[in-house]
């Protein structure tokens, strides 16, 4: 492709932006991003984007101007004339409202989908979707990454011995496998818990044989902490070693970390840097995945497979 590549950053998470855009040997584009006295948002490129290959970098966690400022750039840089505009969503927030699983519920994932492509986006790279289904929610292209690419080889570095593996629902079970595979066959454990309502829940059974064991638990988000923690103490007192936690996306609301970091069960948890951290600690790590997006957008601009980008991906 003869077009030229530029990478622009929405304010929700510009630290992975530059991480991106350095990776790719290139700068940041210059946009101009405002809120008006009353809270209305307002965008401008800064430098020319007519028939550019354009990747905006924009996760849409909470609060929602982050999903707005997005539609906005995408609408602009359509208004542009860019070549192709691709959404570079490291954190594809909503994902979790992706069913109607109750009474007149909005299918919230579905919609945004439907924003994204009627904004002007033809194509979405994002990473560790909360069901890989929701890719078909998407009427454009979508390549969809995982952060055990990069993650995994962090947990090999700790050099545990006799590895189990444990999902803390029956949704990550998928992922979970592809750990205990990539960490050499270790046993699988799901916790079975229930929800009575949102951001509860209630650990209920421990499906697998954890005692004796260093425990490897992978979610692909942690949000109040709390399911996070109480998974980690029940597979404690079920006879766990040492309990390690993985999780893609750090969303951390309310008083995550120090549930977290207060919980004795728990001795470490690597996150990546799909959302920046509110709080560091010392038991927290950050592993960034910015050279894998990188990759990924050069891939996609020279027209080449990113299918060896999901080596280590659930099966």
């Amino acid at each position: 492709m003869d077009a030229e590549v530029k990478i622009v950053s929405g304010r929700s998470n510009p630290e992975i932006a530059e991480r991106i855009a350095r990776a790719s040997h290139r700068s940041l584009a210059k946009v101009a991003i405002q809120n008006f006295s009353d809270g209305e948002l307002w965008v401008k490129y800064e430098e020319n984007v007519r028939g550019v290959d354009l990747y905006i970098v924009q996760s849409t966690f909470a609060p929602s101007d982050n999903l707005m400022e997005l539609l906005l750039l995408i609408d602009a840089a359509k208004r542009a004339s860019a070549m192709r505009i691709t959404a570079v969503i490291p954190y594809f927030g909503y994902a979790r409202q992706d069913r109607k699983d109750q009474p007149r519920v909005a299918i919230t994932a579905k919609l945004v989908a439907n924003l994204l492509t009627q904004a002007g986006a033809n194509r979405v790279i994002t990473m560790d979707l909360h069901t890989p289904q929701l890719q078909g929610f998407f009427d454009i292209p979508l390549d969809h990454l995982y952060a055990s690419t990069v993650t995994v080889d962090h947990i090999r570095a700790l050099g545990l011995k006799n590895v189990a593996v444990a999902s803390p629902d029956v949704g990550g079970v998928k992922t979970a496998r592809a750990y205990a595979k990539m960490l050499g066959d270790a046993d699988l454990v799901v916790v079975d818990k229930r929800r009575p309502k949102h951001n509860v829940a209630e650990v209920m059974n421990i499906i697998g044989d954890v005692k004796g064991k260093n425990v490897v638990m992978v979610d692909d988000l942690i949000d109040t902490g709390s399911t996070f923690v109480q998974c980690a103490e029940a597979l404690k007192a079920a006879g766990a070693e040492a309990i390690v936690g993985v999780c893609t996306h750090p969303v951390f609301s309310g008083s995550a970390v120090h549930k977290i970091t207060s919980s004795p069960a728990i001795e470490r948890l690597f996150v990546t840097d799909t959302i920046p951290l509110r709080e560091q600690h010392d038991k927290i790590t950050v592993i960034s995945v910015a050279e894998l997006f990188a990759e990924a957008i050069i891939r996609t601009h020279e027209n080449q497979s990113i299918s060896s980008l999901f080596e280590n991906t659930p099966a």
